[in-house]
């Protein structure tokens, strides 16, 4: 190999960095310009205490305030994005069946609380949405099996 191919290459090799340390600032730039993250405003923060009451009167588990406050923000975050949306309505059918995976998989009837927290977040963040999933919600087959 020549010296004029080993600068050749070093060359090739300068400039390829440069291109990729480029594209890696400009995707980090447009990263942080484009992040939304939940505003831990009053708004958030007077809902996530709603969310917890009625989380803690359902007798479900509550996480922290902050918690809420950066998952759901002012608007409900991605539970309100669309909640009887088709997706969303495949996610949940598909948390409630048996657990088995492949064909083994079947529907259960399931208890009739396991929805209330979604239920809760949506009557308190998006409750313009709130009939619709409540027809997706009543469609379901529930029963009460957990024991008080």
């Amino acid at each position: 190999m020549t010296a004029g191919e080993k600068a050749k290459g070093r060359r090739q090799r300068a400039i390829l960095y440069n291109v990729v340390a480029l594209l890696s600032v400009l995707l980090a730039i447009a990263a942080v310009t484009t992040w939304r993250a939940g505003k831990a405003d009053r708004e958030a923060e007077d809902k996530a205490d709603r969310l917890s009451a009625a989380l803690a009167e359902l007798g479900a588990p509550v996480p922290e305030r902050d918690r809420i406050v950066r998952l759901l923000g002012n608007d409900g975050g991605p539970v309100c994005a669309d909640p009887a949306s088709a997706l969303h309505r495949a996610a949940s059918l598909g948390q409630l069946s048996n657990g088995a995976g492949g064909p083994g998989t079947r529907p259960v009837i399931a208890d009739s609380r396991i929805l209330e927290g979604e239920l809760a977040i949506v009557t308190i963040y998006c409750p313009d949405q709130l009939a619709e999933f409540e027809e997706f919600v009543d469609d379901l087959r529930t029963a009460d099996l957990t024991p008080e």
